[in-house]
């Protein structure tokens, strides 16, 4: 069975501004998206499954569903504050949704088989789909409790204009993930890579240590876990409390991890990423896909 691509597509982009997963950047109108899932087609994904805000459904069609007919199947599901298990209600005042792994979350309905999650607004580069895509494809027919993901080198993922979220993650000498701790704001600092701690302190980081871009492969098992968890996230009163509490992926993992319910092979690339986390970057991606499209590494119209 052909594995699926779920992307995250609900985020405004707060540090950008606007629906940047509609932005055009490449060539001929594409989206930073398109060449994900062009991408994805390439390294034999076979299902695409977009979770968006209901929203902007129709501009999402318009623009973006449209062009993959005839290419590849394609899902709309929905994010919204008030999407909770039974017995739960959304806090007055809260108005972001929860988080990356509730997310995934809504998802549970239309996959059935291995799935990779990533977010719309990076440029993963297509030798990290063939890799977790090979991975995939490769599982034993019914595997649970076997994900992976792919482990970037956090010095090929900062952005020259601010800082930017990552998961740091640590391994095990068979390669599989230990922790992974969500970091909100990386930047390179003097020369290394830092980031903030919870005290509000600087800590260097080596050049390679992996982070997690979002790029995570899970069986649909994972569904019924993280149902589970979510349940205890919310009894938990202090993330009731805090209108800007997230359900993270890094949060679910960890847990998995840490219970040895799952094991997570983190999976290795060179690949320098790039994406769109400020105004300022823009400029820089339109040139280094053009570039891209000079080179022969893509057509100049992908669809």
């Amino acid at each position: 069975m052909k594995p699926t691509l779920l992307l995250l597509a609900a985020g405004m982009g707060s540090r950008y501004g606007g629906l940047k997963q509609l932005d055009s950047l490449g060539p001929n109108g594409e989206t930073i998206m398109d060449y994900s899932i062009y991408d994805a087609i390439q390294a034999g994904f076979g299902k695409i499954v977009f979770v968006i805000r209901k929203d902007f459904e129709e501009a999402f069609r318009e623009k973006v569903l449209s062009k993959y007919e005839g290419h590849i199947q394609t899902e709309l599901v929905f994010q919204g504050l008030d999407c909770l298990p039974e017995g739960f209600t959304c806090p007055e005042g809260r108005q972001k949704p929860w988080g990356t792994n509730h997310a995934v979350m809504m998802a549970k309905d239309v996959i059935k088989e291995p799935f990779l999650v990533i977010n719309c607004d990076d440029f993963y580069n297509r030798d990290a789909f063939m890799v977790i895509g090979k991975f995939l494809s490769d599982l034993p027919e019914n595997s649970a409790n076997r994900y992976a993901m792919v482990g970037f080198r956090v010095g090929n993922t900062l952005s020259e204009n601010g800082t930017v979220a990552r998961g740091i993650c640590s391994t095990d000498e068979a390669g599989n993930l230990t922790t992974v701790v969500e970091r909100t704001e990386i930047m390179r600092k003097d020369g290394p890579v830092c980031y903030k701690d919870e005290n509000g302190e600087w800590v260097a980081v080596d050049d390679n240590t992996p982070v997690s871009m979002n790029m995570w492969g899970f069986t649909p098992d994972y569904f019924v876990h993280s149902e589970e968890y979510f349940k205890e996230f919310l009894s938990d009163e202090k993330n009731m409390s805090n209108l800007k509490a997230e359900f993270f992926i890094p949060l679910m993992v960890n847990k998995l991890i840490q219970d040895k319910t799952a094991t997570v092979k983190v999976l290795d690339t060179t690949s320098k990423w790039f994406g769109v986390t400020y105004q300022a970057d823009r400029d820089d991606v339109v040139a280094r896909i053009q570039a891209l499209v000079d080179n022969g590494t893509y057509p100049a119209k992908l669809f």
